[in-house]
């Protein structure tokens, strides 16, 4: 087996904690980086505003945690924009991308729109895929994600970049978590969001894709595929625990990441199960 080269090697990109905590992407977009960083989130979680020059209206996505700093930075771009907020989108319901979501909706007075009505609340919208959003001088389309978790959705914007949430990560790899996330439905969202052709991924979490973003979808892709013939050539020797299976897959990755490759693992090892390529029995799996 030979593991898949991540394209993003050899691409110019911010060192880890070297992210500007504001970014103009495009004429349509700013980015808002939370200061939230950890393992997980990395730099922190990027909040996008979103909106056409001129037209005095904005939408903010995954507004991220409650945090006043993290607020302030969002309204000081508002101001240089002289817009105001018409709505508030959500990719999915983690914390890190949806806390602030209501809180800043009444804030503003604007609906919070997502695929989950927790996350909107009572008042807010629920998102069908393939709707086309019309708010801020511009278009917004809405792509169903799932698989990082059930209610994942990314945004396509007129420009052709895709807001893709937790789906794909400025760094690394996004985990897939059991039983929250479903990698078949994972696998078929990466290969939706490659088929629009997008011109940039403007991610959940780490710098935004533009040299070849088709090219990072198709190492996703890989990867996993690399990850599932990992596990049964581990198991071909003889049944494992999926500690055992986590130590000998991820035995290069830090071991304080463990716990979320653990996540990832169960996940894969259900779909799998599903295909009757491997039995799981408790935390024991052995080949199908």
């Amino acid at each position: 087996m030979t593991a898949p080269v991540d394209p993003r090697t050899g691409w110019e990109l911010p060192a880890p904690g070297a992210m500007p905590r504001t970014a103009d992407l495009e004429p349509l977009v700013t980015r808002v980086l939370a200061p939230n960083p950890s393992g997980m989130t990395l730099d922190g979680t990027n909040t996008y505003v979103v909106g056409a020059p001129g037209s005095g209206q904005a939408v903010v996505v995954d507004p991220g945690p409650v945090d006043e700093a993290h607020l302030a930075a969002v309204e000081a771009v508002l101001a240089g924009r002289d817009a105001r907020v018409v709505a508030v989108l959500v990719t999915h319901h983690h914390g890190d991308h949806a806390e602030a979501a209501q809180p800043w909706g009444t804030r503003f007075g604007a609906p919070v729109a997502a695929a989950s009505p927790a996350v909107t609340g009572p008042a807010g919208r629920v998102l069908a895929a393939g709707e086309q959003l019309r708010l801020a001088g511009t278009t917004i389309g809405v792509v169903p994600t799932p698989g990082h978790t059930g209610d994942h959705l990314a945004f396509r914007l007129e420009s052709g970049a895709v807001l893709v949430g937790d789906h794909v990560l400025g760094r690394g790899t996004s985990v897939v978590t059991h039983p929250e996330g479903d990698v078949t439905a994972y696998l078929e969202s990466l290969r939706r969001v490659h088929d629009l052709g997008p011109a940039a991924l403007y991610c959940g979490h780490g710098p935004e894709l533009t040299v070849d973003p088709s090219a990072v979808l198709a190492f996703y892709l890989a990867h996993r595929a690399f990850r599932e013939q990992q596990l049964l050539t581990a198991l071909a020797a003889g049944p494992c625990t999926v500690g055992e299976l986590v130590g000998q897959v991820y035995a290069a990755v830090p071991t304080s990441l463990w716990p979320a490759a653990a996540q990832s693992t169960r996940a894969t090892l259900a779909k799998l199960a599903a295909e009757g390529r491997v039995a799981l029995d408790g935390d024991r799996v052995r080949a199908g």
